[in-house]
């Protein structure tokens, strides 16, 4: 039995590989994966949440570049761990400038304004410098700032918020397939396995649950919980263990009449122990199949409580509340704001759809 297993376990994986589209989408996510865990390596800003921003530089498009004048050497403070995962508290306070120039003792400089006329010119004492010396200066504190995807309303970096955007929907469906995973596959077992009764009352309770909408569930116990990080993670789980629990259900009604299922009750092993090791493990690939689908369908739900503004609160980024922050601008001739995240979201959701269709086809032993 046990080379049987893995037999059909290493078929399986074979035809995984040979399916094109569901390898990339594999790789898709977990270079996503990567770059969602070390994110505050890789963005331009390194503040907790990406939430640096100046307004005079708000919604500026693709590609702007402009230079920056640095006021602090808070950027020479080593990095702990926790900022590489975790974001920075404060960075050093940066002005966007338009020119400057040095005289004996100071540097003067005109700042940057989306209205030349509103600019201002202002001086600064060398004194006020690490290392008064010009040339140390423009070293030290004078660079050139590029945002490769233009800037929001907020003139925040819109690759920043995006990229770390994407902790979120990783997130939500990992905490949220787990949960359900953890409530749909015990629940599901039990009914399955014991009948009678207690499977009448499951089923009751599946059955009411399975009847109210996805999204007013959502909303409810939300609005129970509270408006938060963590109580949106736990809102979607609570409503996605439903379609796990019936179909365990119907897969361990199934199982326990194998004839292994019946010799380990002659073995006198207690009921624990048989669902554990001998029922589950074999009910398990229709559950891996509806967690991938699962995972898509809980980014989606997410992403519409951010956006009506019951998902992950300001200033934490996601990708809903980014397009409800900018979809606005469809109209305003800067459509990409809103489009940007949708299509990373779309990528996203695509990718698990065809993860799923993939390990159903592998898993089918009649193809």
């Amino acid at each position: 039995m046990a080379d049987k297993t893995i037999s059909n376990n290493q078929l399986a994986l074979q035809k995984f590989k040979k399916d094109f589209w569901g390898v990339l989408s594999f790789w898709f996510v977990v270079a996503l994966s990567f770059i969602s865990i070390f994110a505050y390596v890789i963005v331009p800003d390194k503040t907790q949440n990406a939430n640096a921003g100046n307004l005079a530089l708000r919604s500026k498009e693709p590609g702007f570049s402009v230079t920056m004048l640095s006021l602090d050497d808070k950027s020479e403070t080593a990095s702990s761990w926790s900022s590489w995962f975790m974001g920075k508290e404060q960075l050093p306070l940066e002005i966007p400038i338009v020119n400057y120039h040095f005289s004996r003792d100071s540097l003067h400089f005109t700042t940057y304004s989306n209205h030349p006329q509103t600019a201002e010119k202002l001086a600064l004492p060398l004194t006020y410098f690490k290392d008064p010396t010009p040339h140390s200066i423009i070293d030290q504190s004078i660079h050139q700032k590029n945002y490769l995807l233009g800037t929001d309303s907020q003139g925040r970096d819109f690759l920043s918020r995006l990229i770390i955007g994407s902790r979120v929907s990783l997130a939500i469906g990992f905490v949220a397939v787990t949960l359900s995973l953890l409530i749909g596959v015990s629940l599901g077992a039990v009914a399955g396995y014991y009948g009678g009764k207690i499977d009448a009352l499951i089923m009751w309770l599946v059955n009411m649950v399975w009847s109210i909408p996805t999204l007013l569930l959502v909303i409810a116990i939300t609005l129970a919980l509270g408006k938060g990080f963590w109580q949106v993670f736990i809102a979607v789980g609570l409503t996605m263990w439903v379609e796990v629990a019936r179909v365990v259900r119907g897969q361990v009604i199934s199982v326990k009449e194998q004839q292994y299922v019946t010799a380990a009750r002659a073995l006198g092993y207690d009921d624990l122990r048989i669902i554990l090791r001998h029922v589950l493990p074999n009910c398990m690939a229709p559950v891996i199949v509806i967690s991938a689908a699962n995972f898509a369908s809980a980014i989606l739900v997410e992403s519409g409580l951010s956006f009506l503004g019951l998902g992950a609160q300001v200033p934490v980024p996601s990708w809903g509340s980014m397009i409800k922050e900018n979809y606005n601008y469809i109209l305003m001739g800067k459509p990409y704001l809103a489009l940007i995240p949708g299509i990373a979201m779309f990528l996203l959701v695509m990718a698990f759809m065809l993860i799923g269709n993939t390990l159903r086809d592998a898993l089918d032993v009649k193809k």
